[in-house]
């Protein structure tokens, strides 16, 4: 395509350079794609941990889940077999592995893919919540689109119950 006469054309673009801004996430490692994607973004409280398996494994224990959260999982154990979808293992929102800032958990079975990247950004204080979802066949579409809707209302309300959790520990 050739450039619009008077319009500057834009440069190529580069690889990262050290310093500029860039978004990682081992949640996107190895996917060529994925079916749904969000981001959580909080603060982080002042002198709270800046370790990122301590935040995974507070964000996704049973008393940082609300409890119209704990219902909502209830109801998916409750109408799962509609579907003829197998219940979660024991420790299916374990943390899988941390590199740098960041801690995995992941879970695979047939109908989808799970990965949720939990990162700290303690220069920034910013803490991330970053969710993939892949779906493997059209039960894993069904039972998602649903949840899709009240995901990030799900991880803000456990993120805030996390920060406060975790602020009380300082």
């Amino acid at each position: 395509m050739a450039p619009v006469e008077g319009l500057a054309s834009a440069p190529a673009p580069s690889p990262a350079r050290a310093g500029s801004p860039a978004f990682r996430s081992l949640a996107f490692e190895g996917l060529s794609r994925f079916d749904y994607g969000d981001v959580i973004l909080a603060s982080k409280p002042p002198r709270t941990t800046g370790d990122p398996r301590e935040w995974a494994e507070t964000l996704f224990a049973p008393k940082s889940s609300p409890l119209w959260v704990k219902a909502a999982m209830g109801l998916r154990i409750a109408l799962a077999p509609l579907l003829r979808l197998e219940a979660a293992p024991r420790g299916v929102f374990d943390v899988r592995r941390v590199e740098g800032e960041e801690a995995l958990i992941e879970y695979a079975d047939a109908h989808l893919t799970f990965r949720c990247g939990v990162g700290v950004d303690a220069a920034a204080s910013v803490v991330r919540v970053t969710t993939v979802v892949t779906f493997n066949d059209w039960r894993g579409r069904v039972y998602f689109t649903p949840v899709s809707l009240l995901h990030p209302l799900v991880v803000h309300a456990m993120l805030r119950r996390t920060r406060r959790r975790l602020a009380a520990r300082r």
